[in-house]
């Protein structure tokens, strides 16, 4: 008998395999449990203006140092307490995720972009391309982030775009090294050669032939990427030259509550807490992707 069969269209196998890797990921304790917490601080993030019971920025100093519910449950209104302001303590945690958040995916971008395309540019091209930008890597990894980060901003002036820029701009090593070698192992390919041969452009090659088929490895770098710059960015604030005042940032509100963490805890403990959360649920999801890009099991 024949095989009466019909081939799927490129579209379909497509398809297939999203449909098998989304299978395969609800499978994965890890990832669904670690996607959950970070859509839910997405969430978070985006409706803020909406979640948060008080003004984030309303000053009372008849209600400051109020404690949260576990220690006085006379004061109903302020379910965390309030800040050495009187400001509601868990309006400025739901902004603070909303800073959190926009810097990890914004510094991430920033940095995805610049070294994804100078890893495509060397691993397509090598030869001298390539040395250049290998030293160019080399140089940036000599150089310590945490202090270079510092100095620019306090030369530059602290602010949230500044923070973002400039993490941006030091956190696109990992992207440059890994695009690197991935592009030098698919550049070899058949698609790749009948591409060259067709004439098609260079953008198109770089970015229609070998940058899909480049991402699985990628998406981890991103994760780790964006965990780095929420620790960052909250080192940068708790010193002083992040995220300015009054905005509430989780760093900026460890750094707030240093005069007050033995007569009130919770104001460390909190803010601590919710970077934790998210730092661990950032690096849980890159553990993921690596698990269901390579095969494994959860």
């Amino acid at each position: 008998m024949t095989d009466q069969s019909t081939p799927m269209t490129p579209e379909e196998d497509t398809l297939v395999r999203k449909l098998g890797f989304w299978r395969k990921a609800m499978a994965h304790r890890t990832f669904v449990f670690s996607g959950t917490i970070l859509l839910v601080l997405l969430l978070v993030a985006v409706f803020a203006h909406l979640l948060a019971p008080y003004d984030p920025f309303a000053q009372n100093i008849a209600m400051r140092l109020k404690p949260p519910f576990w220690h006085d449950t006379t004061v109903a209104e302020h379910v965390l307490g309030t800040d050495q302001l009187g400001r509601d303590y868990m309006s400025r945690l739901i902004y603070g995720a909303r800073i959190s958040v926009t810097i990890a995916i914004a510094a991430t971008v920033v940095s995805a972009v610049i070294g994804i395309t100078l890893g495509l540019l060397a691993g397509y091209y090598g030869g001298w391309i390539d040395t250049a930008i290998s030293t160019i890597v080399t140089t940036r990894l000599s150089m310590p982030i945490i202090l270079i980060a510092l100095a620019v901003v306090a030369i530059v002036g602290p602010s949230l775009t500044v923070v973002i820029v400039v993490l941006g701009l030091l956190l696109w090593d990992q992207f440059a090294v890994v695009t690197r070698v991935a592009t030098q192992q698919v550049c070899a390919r058949d698609y790749v050669m009948a591409a060259r041969v067709l004439g098609s452009s260079l953008p198109h090659i770089l970015f229609r032939e070998i940058l899909p088929n480049i991402r699985a490895p990628l998406m981890v770098v991103a994760t780790v990427e964006m965990a780095h710059a929420v620790l960052l960015e909250a080192a940068l604030s708790f010193l002083g030259l992040g995220v300015q005042a009054p905005l509430p940032s989780w760093g900026l509100m460890l750094s707030e509550a240093k005069t007050s963490m033995f007569f009130s805890p919770w104001l460390i403990v909190l803010p601590g807490a919710c970077l934790f959360v998210l730092a661990l649920a950032i690096n849980l999801m890159g553990d993921a992707m690596r698990d269901l890009t390579a095969g494994g099991r959860g």
